[in-house]
This record gives C-alpha cells, structure tokens and sequence, in this order.
C-alpha cells in the first residue's frame, strides 16, 4: 500500500489533499501511518505532501490559497517582467497568517478545482490585467497566447474585468518575447507603419518600421553563434538597402529613450523610406 500510496502521491504533484487521496484508494487508515512513518507530511488541514514536494505548493496547501497572477505566470513559462513577492487567490476558508504575499480575493472567472494549488491561465491572466501595469500585463498575455497556453476566442466567452478585455482586443501572437511586446506600444504615437516578424533576406527581423528601418531586440540569448548570425544577417540587410538599429535588454527595460532618439533620428532623415 505504501508503494502505491507513494505512486499516487507523485502523479498528484507530490501535495494531495486527503480526500483526493481516500477516493484513489489510500484510506485515512493508511495515510495516518505514512504520516507516522515520516514518509509524508501534513501541511495544513486536509493536507499531504511528500517530503520533497515543490515547496511553494506546500506553502499554498497549507494557507488554502492557489499560486496566481504573475507567480503562476512565471510557473508557466511566461514572460513576467517583475515579481516583487508571491501573489495568491485566496477564498473564503484560506488561512493567510503573513504579509509576505500580495493576496487576490476577487472571484476567478473560472471556479477553482478544491485541488488546485496553481491557478487556471484564464484566472492569471485575468488577475494580471488589473495588478499589473498595462505593458507588464500585455507581456504576459502575448507571452501565453505565443505558447498556445490559451486563444483569444476563449478568453472573449468569459466574464473579464475591463483590464483584461482591453488586453484581450490589443494582445498579439507575434511577439517572440516580452521585450518586443513593449516597443509597439511605445512607437505608436510615430503614426507610422510598424510590422513585427517580417521575413526579409531569408531570416525574420524583430520589427520593420516604414518600408527599410529595421528594428532588432536582443534578449539573453543573442551570444556567440547567434550573435555572428546577426551580424551576418545585419550586412546583408544594409546591402539590400535597410537601415538596421539593434538594441539590448537593458536599453528597452531600463534606457528606453536611447532606443526612442534612434528611431527618431533615423525617422528624421528618412531611413525609413524606401528609396
């Protein structure tokens, strides 16, 4: 029984609540004895984890809350630009006793599986929309409908807040990461066409601004073969006649302006013309 109490210990991510556990065939006599035994732990009321489990599930089973917002975003592989402390959704019988989590009380748009310790997408992204800043918030849902961790159509059935109606209109699918997510935005008021992964001399650039100025962002990955590969595809596109701006991570995150007074001289002198 304890081989098999085990099994399904892990196939339930390694926290179950107890009546999860009794109506897989693990009776309240045999989860007392795993817990004597030491080969499990209760964590809170109707709760047990294996000793190993994911720590921060351990800590939502204990308080009664769900992993939401941009800590259930990051969990899913999204691109969150800042997380300052976990965020949970918390219900009626949830037990904060800190204040080190920002705690979500509204009522998800989806209802929330008694066994769930990690929130739906359709709750995260919801919740982003109105704790986050607009262009964190767009990073996020661009970045899941990128994944194919949900689709617009779906989004647009269900009861949103306004936020997260507004990010449901505006979200695009093109963004390869959430730093080009924040430069349409950003370039709006130019009143200029702005097309993001066009294909041009066999390879996509990031952005085409008019008809010939190039726009490339680079993340953390643009390193050794990568960034030779850039440099190669940067000549060839200076050759085809297109102006090319490059800029980094902390130019978009943390210098904006830098990258906004290039564009604009290059706008100036109609770079971004065919010619």
């Amino acid at each position: 029984m304890a081989i098999y109490a085990l099994r399904v210990m892990s196939d339930l991510g390694g926290v179950a609540r107890t009546r999860t556990l009794a109506a897989r065939g693990v009776s309240e006599y045999a989860q007392r004895q795993l817990v004597a035994a030491g080969t499990v732990e209760r964590v809170g009321r109707g709760w047990l984890a294996l000793p190993d489990a994911d720590a921060a599930l351990k800590s939502a089973a204990r308080a009664g809350v769900v992993l939401t917002c941009v800590t259930a975003a990051r969990r899913n592989g999204l691109w969150v630009l800042a997380e300052d402390r976990p965020h949970v959704g918390a219900g009626a019988r949830s037990q904060i006793r800190t204040t080190i989590e920002h705690v979500h009380w509204a009522t998800p748009v989806v209802p929330r599986h008694p066994d769930s310790l990690v929130d739906r997408i359709e709750n995260v992204l919801a919740l982003v929309s109105r704790c986050q800043p607009y262009e964190a918030a767009l990073a996020v849902w661009e970045s899941a409908l990128r994944k194919g961790l949900i689709s617009r159509e779906r989004m647009r059935r269900l009861a949103l807040p306004p936020a997260a109606r507004r990010l449901c209109a505006e979200a695009s699918d093109w963004s390869d990461s959430g730093l080009e997510t924040l430069v349409p935005p950003r370039l709006r008021w130019l009143g200029l066409p702005i097309r993001q992964q066009v294909w041009i001399a066999g390879h996509r650039v990031d952005f085409l601004i008019g008809d010939r100025l190039v726009l490339q962002v680079d993340g953390g990955t643009h390193v050794g073969p990568q960034r030779e590969e850039d440099i190669r595809h940067d000549a060839e596109l200076l050759l085809l006649g297109y102006h090319v701006i490059r800029v980094g991570y902390g130019q978009v995150i943390g210098r904006w302006h830098e990258v906004q007074d290039a564009i604009m001289s290059a706008v100036a002198q109609g770079l971004h013309r065919r010619r």
